[in-house]
């Protein structure tokens, strides 16, 4: 009884299989030996198929043979052999590398022709070449070209289609058949096939190309950029729309999309089969038929009845308000939705099978996007709605840091192309996936300062690193050392005292000169006098390579500070490393009335700014002051020897998205310094002030927007607030019996004011004088900053040179 069992059930196996291979259904592959299994990725919503994709609606069978549906992909490619000659281009060879080791990364933008039209694009990526620092006007330096001929709409019905260029671009000296050079490109093809056809050869070049296709896509020699429109700002860019991270995450749709739908051709399947999952709630995707001068020729059933759904909905409003943003496939694969999503924190779901994404070779998509196949369309609302409220927070705020950190201008698209590049020229200071896909990004994590993530400042929680526990003082002197009474003798004495002070750093930007080493006091730590570059302003950011600390405390001449101050500051910039945390505060303001920025140095609860003339912050800003920040605002500040600090507090707040912090000083630190200071008269000259107000509008011009962030918090010791007439040493003694007995002396850090949350897309650091624990730890480290600073001298030596 059971053998005939088993007979039947194997009876039935072989006719089920038997049937299965009548109808094409199973595909046995064919054996092969030592292969090993494919690695599973669990974390992938859809999987992967390597069949065509079928369609969603009915098509013509004569169309779709003449549109190459079953054409195989090495076919495909043989039919644009005419733009793709060189597709077989890697880096090794197609590209000359001589060229960049003796002059560095530099591009050459070819001269714009006589009567040669570009457009606004074009014209934004050409500007925002020209205004890097990787730019050079010397073609025999250069490492890459760009051509001024207009290659961004390639498509033949577009007004924007340059003619007759295949003759241009071969008559140009330099081309040597594209080698070395970078052609950029939005649209390609044209009705009805949309071919990546760029209507001339592009030999050896390599492309930066929008809705790139991985059939034709070179790895690690082109570069996928993003589709942006025309009215894409140049530089600076829209904030992201995420401002506070809301938990739960949900919006008041799950799903949306509002766009055209295409009646007929490529594109058309997709877009035509979204009503299958639309129910009007919280899955809304909507699409129009008017579109094109002829769509009442192909208007369907659903036509009327879409438009009018259509109509009711505005856009704006529902991408920022939905969860998920659909980006389906136009006629190209990519789609302006993609960025208008990225922007409004809206977590893209990607549905346009075969697209190269954006800057693929260095983003991780998987963190900020849902990546999607077209063939499961009716599976997209309930994977979406499976995803975790915890995930779907953590994708929105990837989706911010990637639109603010690469595309929210066409400068930032621009110069992270170029800085992918630079990566695979120079492979032993290229970065790695951290640098890319977190915070700050590429862009500000210069590889050429250190291939090591401990040695910047943003990455110390993710590795579980800590700033080193010195500093180095760097005293900005530029008045002659005559008397030894002058401030910044005082300042080298109490600087000294410091317990976390390792050098201090005399940068003489004075024009006489260097005073003898007698006349130097004599300290506990090596004082070492470096004559300044050109004695000009600039100069004291220099990233010196004396200065060995992570942490630099910067300060003027004639600032009066105690030690106890010093070591104040400095255990509060060990808890925040990446921000400048400092004494004097500045602010700004948007003057309506004068349509600009306004500088303001009144003492109010309110500040955007610490002054560099007595702060701390982590040396790699003295790097990325040097070698990011243009040769034009540091000439401004050289020939004005003004706003240097304001210029640091642009950098840092535009790389960090934060605030400075404020730390508070005694009462009587403004009296005194103004009236000592050698600069009193700067600071009440008018012309100073104007030069200042100058410097704001533009810097901020540069930067394309206002990186300047409002806070109102400040960081106080509350022995400072001691009125009497006690010495440090005695403050010791009543701070370590406040610590026992539990008196008031224990809180070493006070919140003067309700900080404002920052505006970034990461959660607010918790505030230090909320935790007991926390505020106890750091007044034990006051007292113990106060034991060192009453404690005898050490060895003294001499300054040297």
């Amino acid at each position: 009884m059971q053998a005939k069992k088993r007979y039947l059930a194997l009876l039935s196996a072989a006719a089920g299989l038997a049937l299965l291979f009548c109808l094409g259904g199973v595909q046995v592959p064919a054996p092969s030996r030592g292969r090993s299994p494919a690695r599973r990725h669990p974390e992938r919503p859809w999987p992967r198929f390597l069949e065509p994709l079928p369609s969603f609606v009915p098509t013509d069978p004569e169309e779709t043979e003449e549109r190459g549906a079953h054409t195989s992909p090495r076919l495909k490619r043989d039919v644009n052999s005419s733009a793709y000659r060189g597709r077989r281009c890697r880096m090794d060879s197609c590209f000359d590398f001589s060229a960049c080791a003796r002059h560095g990364f530099k591009v050459y933008v070819y001269p714009q022709q006589k009567g040669e039209k570009i457009s606004e694009s074009y014209q934004k990526i050409l500007s925002s070449i020209e205004g890097s620092r990787f730019y050079t006007s010397d073609p025999s330096q250069a490492c890459l070209f760009v051509l001024s001929l207009d290659t961004l709409d390639r498509d033949q019905l577009s007004p924007q289609y340059v003619h007759n260029l295949k003759s241009k671009v071969q008559g140009q000296p330099l081309w040597n058949n594209g080698r070395n050079h970078l052609i950029f490109n939005l649209y390609s093809g044209t009705w009805p096939d949309y071919a990546e056809d760029l209507g001339f050869d592009i030999g050896q070049a390599m492309l930066a190309k929008a809705s790139s296709s991985t059939e034709n896509f070179r790895p690690h020699f082109d570069v996928s950029i993003p589709l942006f429109s025309k009215e894409h700002r140049r530089t600076g860019g829209e904030r992201g729309s995420l401002r506070a991270n809301t938990v739960p995450p949900f919006r008041k749709y799950m799903l949306v999309f509002k766009g055209k739908r295409y009646l007929t051709g490529i594109g058309s399947d997709t877009r035509n089969a979204l009503y299958h999952v639309h129910n009007a709630e919280d899955v809304v995707l909507l699409t129009t038929c008017k579109h094109g001068k002829d769509w009442q020729k192909h208007k369907d059933a659903r036509c009327d009845r879409d438009n009018a759904e259509y109509d009711k909905y505005d856009y704006k409003e529902m991408l920022h308000n939905a969860t998920f943003c659909l980006v389906p496939r136009g006629r190209r694969l990519g789609s302006f939705r993609f960025l208008e999503a990225l922007q409004a924190a809206c977590v893209p779901v990607m549905l346009s099978n075969g697209w190269e994404l954006p800057f693929s070779e260095i983003i991780n998509w998987n963190t900020a996007a849902v990546i999607g196949d077209e063939r499961l369309l009716l599976q997209i609302p309930s994977t979406v709605r499976s995803i975790h409220q915890d995930k779907i927070l953590a994708l929105r705020q990837q989706t911010q840091f990637l639109w603010e950190a690469y595309f929210s201008s066409v400068e930032k698209i621009v110069l992270t192309t170029l800085e992918i590049i630079q990566d695979r020229v120079f492979q032993h200071t290229s970065r790695n996936s951290l640098m890319w896909n977190s915070h700050p990004g590429g862009l500000f994590a210069l590889p050429q300062y250190s291939v090591y993530l401990g040695d910047f400042p943003f990455y110390y929680a993710q590795l579980g690193l800590k700033p080193s526990p010195k500093f180095t003082a760097v005293i900005h002197a530029v008045t002659p050392l005559v008397s030894q009474s002058q401030p910044i003798l005082k300042l080298l004495a109490a600087v000294a005292k410091s317990h976390h002070c390792a050098q201090i750093i005399v940068l003489w930007n004075c024009d006489k000169p260097l005073p003898a080493k007698h006349r130097w006091p004599a300290t506990s730590v090596p004082v070492i006098v470096i004559e300044g570059e050109n004695k000009v302003m600039s100069s004291r950011f220099q990233p010196y390579e004396t200065i060995v600390t992570d942490a630099v405390l910067s300060l003027d001449e004639d600032t009066v500070l105690s030690t106890t101050e010093v070591d104040f500051a400095f255990t509060v910039w060990q808890s925040f490393p990446e921000r400048i945390v400092g004494y004097p505060a500045r602010s700004h303001f948007w003057d309506s009335n004068k349509e600009r920025w306004g500088y303001t140095s009144k003492w109010t609860n309110d500040y955007s700014m610490v002054l560099t003339g007595a702060a701390i912050y982590h040396r790699y800003y003295h790097y990325l002051y040097t070698n990011y920040l243009p040769a034009s605002l540091k000439s401004m500040v050289d020939q004005l020897a003004n706003c240097e600090d304001i210029l640091m507090n642009f950098l840092v707040s535009a790389v960090t998205k934060l605030p400075p912090i404020k730390v508070t000083q005694k009462k009587q630190y403004k009296e005194t310094m103004m009236g000592q200071s050698s600069r009193a008269s700067r600071w009440a000259d008018p012309d100073h002030f104007a030069q200042r107000q100058t410097c704001m509008n533009k810097f901020a011009s540069w930067f394309g927007t206002m990186p300047l962030v409002h806070s109102q918090m400040r960081l106080d010791p509350v022995l400072f607030k001691d009125q009497e007439a006690v010495q440090p040493c005695e403050r010791l003694g009543r701070a370590g019996q406040g610590m026992k007995g539990g008196g008031s002396h224990s809180s070493v850090f006070h919140v003067q004011h309700t900080p404002i949350p920052p505006r970034g897309i990461s959660p607010p650091r918790q505030n230090v004088a909320n935790d007991d624990d926390r505020r106890n730890w750091d007044a034990s480290v006051e007292a113990y900053a106060l034991q060192q600073s009453c404690a005898p001298t050490h060895t003294r030596t001499r300054p040297h040179y």
